[in-house]
């Protein structure tokens, strides 16, 4: 969801086969995800033209260059850590989506607590 994110806010949307696509391509540990170190592998490998030209990745790494060379790892790093708390804060409808789930699970919570007392009371009582 976060790479889907990311591809739409710097103008690349991607479909969700195309995003799956893109994770495999460069998953080395075959868990489905991105790791940092994978995502880095994008831009390594497209500064070594090893990415095909209609590859999703391609267009991560055009418009996102950096020059780890220049920059070194933790200057890369921050730079796109920095994008992804872009992404996280200027997305005020997930987070809100997010509270009222939150509120909804913390209401069926109350309501299996409540419904767990009465039955303990209504089994005092028949006893």
């Amino acid at each position: 969801m976060e790479l889907k994110l990311m591809m739409e806010k710097l103008g690349a949307p991607q479909t969700h086969l195309g995003l799956k696509d893109m994770i495999k391509e460069v998953d080395e540990d075959f868990d489905g995800k991105l790791s940092y170190r994978e995502f880095l592998l994008i831009f390594r490998r497209a500064a070594a033209g090893e990415l095909e030209e209609e590859s999703g990745l391609l267009a991560l790494a055009r418009l996102s260059e950096i020059n780890v060379s220049t920059e070194g790892v933790l200057g890369a790093r921050d730079f796109f850590e920095a994008k992804v708390q872009a992404l996280a804060v200027g997305s005020k409808f997930e987070a809100e989506m997010r509270a009222e789930k939150e509120e909804r699970k913390r209401q069926e919570l109350e309501k299996q607590q409540r419904r767990a007392a009465f039955r303990e009371l209504q089994s005092a009582f028949r006893s």
